[in-house]
Formats: structure tokens, sequence, C-alpha cells
């Protein structure tokens, strides 16, 4: 049994105290706490500890520790319930202690995967150009189970998911206009696709905007491509010959017939 002669206010931390016994010799350092764990405890001068009760006070104050690192890291965004383990695992905290806190975080509140899950979702669904599928992946990786993911993900409708098809198909059309209409639409929906939204989806999207298609700005994208093709192969080819050449050419890289033999007949024409 030990008694406490006097406690001292840390210089540096000023929420920590230190705790001194009397000894023969004088008073002697015994341990430090937290100011929650000193009013917890009522610590005060001339109460007597012995070796279990300092042990537990050790503890608690390590525990307390501990859960304050928790919620500086709690306090720049919300967490997952794995990466909060995750944390405190590379910060070499015990099992034992981890456990404590999260127990103790989800009953304060302050630790809900489901509440993680939908504001990571919306988040996604406002500042990124992901689909449904790729944010799942996340969620999971952040250690959202999927029944969890699932509840999250019923906030990106169809309906939303459809408007950010569009988008995303019509700016990425716009970025390679030299190529034919059906080439930059299968580039885009493959883009669009590896994002993580419904193959369905797309599809009903390019369907839309495949009755939109520029005529003025297929036959521009023709004639640039037509006349690559014409630089490449006229040194090897002439006549019927060359003629193939540029129609394969160009037939692979998703003009149509009709547009084709018209640039075929008109071009050739003009360099004979």
């Amino acid at each position: 049994m030990q008694t406490i002669s006097r406690i001292t206010t840390q210089k540096k931390q000023k929420h920590r105290y230190n705790i001194f016994f009397n000894t023969p010799a004088g008073d002697k350092y015994g341990f430090s706490v937290d100011e929650d764990i000193l009013i917890k405890f009522r610590l005060e001068k001339g109460m007597e500890l012995d070796d279990e009760l300092m042990k537990t006070l050790q503890e608690q104050d390590s525990l307390h520790n501990i859960y304050t690192l928790t919620i500086n890291f709690l306090s720049y965004r919300i967490r997952s319930e794995k990466e909060v383990i995750t944390h405190l695992q590379k910060k070499e905290v015990e099992d034992e202690q981890i456990s404590v806190i999260m127990q103790r975080l989800k009953k304060e509140n302050l630790l809900d995967d489901q509440q993680f899950a939908d504001m990571f979702v919306r988040s996604r669904m406002n500042t990124s150009s992901k689909g449904p599928k790729v944010i799942e992946q996340e969620l999971f990786e952040k250690g959202v189970n999927g029944s969890i993911a699932a509840n999250a993900l019923e906030q990106y409708t169809p309906a939303l998911q459809k408007q950010k098809i569009q988008k995303q198909l019509e700016k990425k059309i716009q970025q390679s206009s030299k190529d034919s209409f059906q080439k930059q639409m299968n580039q885009a929906k493959n883009t669009v696709m590896q994002k993580g939204f419904d193959q369905q989806l797309v599809f009903q999207a390019v369907q839309g905007m495949n009755q939109e298609e520029n005529t003025d700005q297929e036959w521009e994208a023709l004639k640039f491509q037509g006349e690559k093709l014409y630089r490449k192969h006229v040194k090897k080819y002439e006549g019927f010959f060359l003629k193939q050449k540029m129609i394969e050419g160009l037939y692979r890289k998703g003009f149509h017939f009709d547009m084709i033999q018209q640039f075929i007949d008109e071009y050739i024409e003009d360099q004979e």
C-alpha cells in the first residue's frame, strides 16, 4: 500500500498529472495519468493505493490515451471499422485494447459502418465518375460487408447512373472527334463500363446517342482517316487494290459503307 504525497501538473501536457508517493527518503514519482482518470478515480493527496488499484489506474490511463488517439484519427473524416482497427494495429495497440476501444466507439455512435458506407457512396456519386461496381469494390477493401454496401448503393439509382453515363459518353466522344462515330462510341462505352456501371444501362445510353449521330462531323472524320490511309497505301498499291485497301481500313475504323464509297469515289478521282 502506498500513499499519495502530492499531485502535480505536467509542464508540457496540462491535462496530465504526475502522482508521487511518500517514502522514507521523501517524495518518489510513481506514474502519470490523464485528467479524466484523475477525476474518475478521485485521486487526491493522502489517498492510499494498493498494487491492484495502481495497475487498474495505469491500464485505464493507457486505454484513455488510445481512445484519444483514435478520436483524433476519426476527426479528419468518417472511417470504417476496418480502417480504425488497422490504424490501431499499426500503432502496436494490443488486440484486447482494440476490442475495448471499438466497443466504446460503437456505444457512443462514433463508429458505424452503415453510416460510413452511406456517406462514402454519396461522396463518390457527387465527386467522381465511378459506377456502383467500382464503389462496391472500394467499400469491400475498406472492410464493409456485402449487405451494408448493398444498402448504401441503393441511393445510386438507375436514373442517377443514366445521367452520369450520358455525360461521360458525351465527354469521351468529344475528345476523339477525328475517329468514326462508331469507334468513338465503342471506346466511350468500354471506358464507362470499366468504371463500374451496369452494362444494360450503358447499352441503353449508347442506343440513344446513335440516333443523334452528326453526319457532318462523321464526314470530316472519315476524310481525315481516309487521307491518312491513302498516304499509307498509295506507295504500294494503285487502282482497284488501292481502293480495296482504303475501303477495308475505313470499314474497320467503324465508318458506314455508303459514306466510305462516296469518299473513295470523290477522293480517288481527285487524285488521279
